[in-house]
C-alpha cells in the first residue's frame, strides 16, 4: 500500500467553497482503479491549510492511472483553482519494523 501525502493551502478566504468542491469532487477519486480510502484534514494552527491523505494499492494507481485518466482532467478543473502554491505530493510506504 503505498500513502499519497498532498499539503493544500487553500487561497485566502475560499476554504468553505474548497471543502464544498472537495467533497463533491471526492467521488472522482474514489473510483479510480487502485484507490483504497482517503481523508481530508484541515490544519488548526493554519486556518487555509489542508492535508489530503490518500492510500492507493500501488504507485502506479496514482501516478499513471489516476493522473492520466479524463477523470483527474474533472478533478484538476473543480479543485486545482484553489491552491496557492501548487502542492508538492510524495509518496510513502510502510516501514516494517
Amino acid at each position: 500500500m503505498i500513502l499519497e501525502v498532498a499539503i493544500l493551502d487553500v487561497k485566502a478566504d475560499q476554504q468553505k467553497e474548497f471543502e464544498i468542491s472537495f467533497g463533491n469532487a471526492q467521488s472522482i477519486i474514489s473510483s479510480m482503479h487502485g484507490y483504497i480510502n482517503h481523508q481530508l484534514q484541515k490544519c488548526i494552527e493554519k486556518e487555509n491549510r489542508y492535508i489530503l491523505l490518500v492510500n492507493w494499492e500501488r504507485l502506479e494507481d496514482h501516478t499513471e492511472g489516476f493522473r492520466k485518466s479524463p477523470e483527474y482532467q474533472e478533478w484538476k478543473a473543480r479543485l486545482h483553482h484553489f491552491y496557492d502554491p501548487f502542492p508538492e505530493v510524495e509518496h510513502y510506504e510502510l516501514v516494517e519494523l
